[in-house]
Parts: structure tokens; sequence; C-alpha cells
């Protein structure tokens, strides 16, 4: 018999109430285990902000997006040794003999610090970007496709009924996953990604391009953390230079919506998703990925099997160890993007 602490970090996303769930029904059906939920993520251990999960409790939750639990970003070594003792002490009030840390990357980082000064723990990896390393994916991203790719159907319309090129910004900071996938669901002509730097002068040729063989609309999708090259790589049309001055993450879309319609004459609109991607119920892939790795994660404690992250390869759900997602990010497939760039222009 254990008794279990569970948190939720980092940004919310659909699918952590699954987790949650498959996590408690898991060890209710191994014996007389007990589950205990921290509030905020690992500012409920901090705080000893707790709440008994319970069969009756976690009835119903597997469709909500969010986490019953809440969450922040709380880096639980941000005190140092005596905050690692904070932990120490409102695990043994508790009675809590492990944790299961349900998190991105700085999450994950956080749960493996603690790992390393004795703390037994598991790991269970979510983001919508899909960068979290050692896993083929992770939970809350297949429902951000879904949602973009929604939008880019709609926008479809709109785009075509008034002749605009439509640009679609998207989330992904170090990461292209969301705008590649929806971007080729979506039937993007062209997708921007952080892991290849674009050129301004070669986007707008390919608007140009389009228009030359009488399309007169065009789909753009720009992940929020896609750059320009910093290198002048000739002129477009108007004469203008590749040179396009963009700083910050997120927002890149207005700076491209001005850079286009100057470029090329056509009346350009941007979106930008934002938070939405983030929002809602869960697809059924990831409501399906969630109960495997919340069931997964409850095996793992059961057995001892401390300092792991559940995994996802191929359709196999495994353990690896926690410092594997910390080691890289999950990287873009390329034969993905190759597929999608047939598509453009």
């Amino acid at each position: 018999m254990a008794r279990i602490g569970v948190l939720t970090g980092g940004g919310d996303c659909p699918g952590l109430d699954a987790v949650i769930r498959a996590v408690v029904r898991r060890g209710l059906t191994e014996g007389a285990n007990t589950f205990v939920g921290f509030r905020g993520g690992w500012q409920g251990l901090f705080d000893d902000d707790t709440v008994e999960l319970t069969q009756a409790g976690t009835s119903g939750i597997l469709t909500r997006g969010g986490t019953v639990l809440g969450t922040s970003r709380t880096n639980p070594m941000s005190r140092g040794s005596d905050g690692v003792q904070v932990i120490r002490d409102t695990m043994s009030r508790q009675g809590i003999d492990a944790l299961i840390a349900i998190g991105g990357d700085g999450t994950l980082r956080g749960a493996h610090d603690l790992w390393q000064e004795g703390i037994p723990l598991v790991g269970v990896p979510k983001t919508i970007d899909n960068d979290v390393g050692g896993t083929d994916a992770s939970v809350g991203f297949h429902t951000a496709v879904q949602i973009a790719t929604d939008a880019i159907d709609r926008l479809h319309t709109t785009a075509e009924s008034h002749n605009r090129v439509m640009l679609v910004e998207v989330m992904g900071r170090d990461a292209g996953w969301i705008a590649v996938c929806a971007g080729m669901a979506g039937g993007a002509d062209a997708i921007l990604v952080p892991e290849r730097p674009f050129a301004i002068t070669e986007v707008c040729e390919r608007l140009h391009h389009r228009h030359e063989r009488g399309r007169s609309f065009s789909i753009i999708v720009v992940a929020e953390g896609a750059t320009p090259r910093s290198a002048d790589q000739g002129t477009d049309h108007g004469g203008h230079g590749n040179t396009l001055e963009y700083a910050t993450v997120g927002g890149i879309s207005a700076e491209l919506q001005q850079e286009i319609e100057a470029r090329t004459g056509y009346e350009t609109r941007a979106t930008i998703l934002g938070y939405v991607q983030r929002g809602g119920t869960p697809t059924a892939y990831d409501r399906m990925l969630a109960t495997r790795f919340g069931t997964a994660a409850t095996d793992a404690v059961l057995a001892g099997r401390f300092g792991t992250m559940m995994a996802l390869h191929g359709t196999r759900i495994e353990t690896v160890a926690l410092e594997q997602a910390l080691q890289t990010r999950n990287p873009l497939d390329p034969d993905i993007y190759e597929t999608a760039a047939v598509f453009f222009g």
C-alpha cells in the first residue's frame, strides 16, 4: 500500500485531468493505495495545500480541459536546500511515499533535481509544443493541433472570399510541431517554424507565384518562435531586401502582415490563436494518451521505478530516465516538414 502525491505544473493543457483520473483509478485497482493532490504545482508542496484524490472525486473529469489541481510555474529548487527540506517535511506530514509530477520541461527539470536530492518521484510529460525530449508525443499536443487546424479551416473561407493572404500564428517558441502538423492538415501554402529561419523575400515570391497561377488567396501558418534569416538574401519584386527586424517571441505575424502587404500589395490579415490552443476538451487521442501515461506512472511508483518519465515510443508506453527529457528537445521531424513543403506555393 502506498500514499502517492500528484501535481500538475507549468502551463495548462487539455488532458491533465485525464492523467490524474488514470493515476487514481489504477492505484485503486492495485490495492488500498491513497492519493493526495497538491494545488498549484510545486507551490502546493511549499504551502502544504492539498486535496484528497478519490475515485468519486476524480470521476467525470476525463473530458475536462485544464487541471482540477491548478498549476503554477514555481521552481521547486528556487529556495535551495531549505526548500527541499520544506518539501520533505510536507511529504512526511502527509505520509506520502512518492510523487507523480505532470508537466513540461520546467516541471520535469524540477522533478529531476528533486530526484537527485533523494525524493522518490516519477514524471508524466505534457506540453502542447511537443518538444519534451525522450518521448514521441506529450499530453496536450494533439488537441492543440486540432484546434489550430479548425481555425485554419475557418480562415480559408474568409481568405478566399476576400482574396486575402491570411497569417495564422500558433504556439511554438522553440519547436514547429503545431505549425507543421496543423499547417499540413489545414492545407497551408507556407509554414514558418523556429527550426528553419525564413527569408521574407522567398515568402513573397511564393505568394507572387500563386497569384500568377490564378490563386487569389493564401494561408501562411507561422510558429510564434519563427525567425527571419539575418543575412540579406536579395530583393523581391518591389525591390525590398530580405531584412525583417523582429526580436521578441509572439506577435511575429503582425510584423509579417505589414511586410507582406508592403512588398506584394496583397491585402493581408493576421490571426494569433494564442491561449485558445491550450483550452477546451481534449481530443480522443489525448484522452487515450493521458490515460495510458497515468496508469503507467502509477505502475512505475508501485514498482519503485523512481527518477523516470513515462514516454511514448511508437505505440508503446515505456519508462525513460528523467534526464532524457532534459538532455535534448524533441526535434521537429524534417521528413514531416518536407512532406508539408510539397504543397507550398
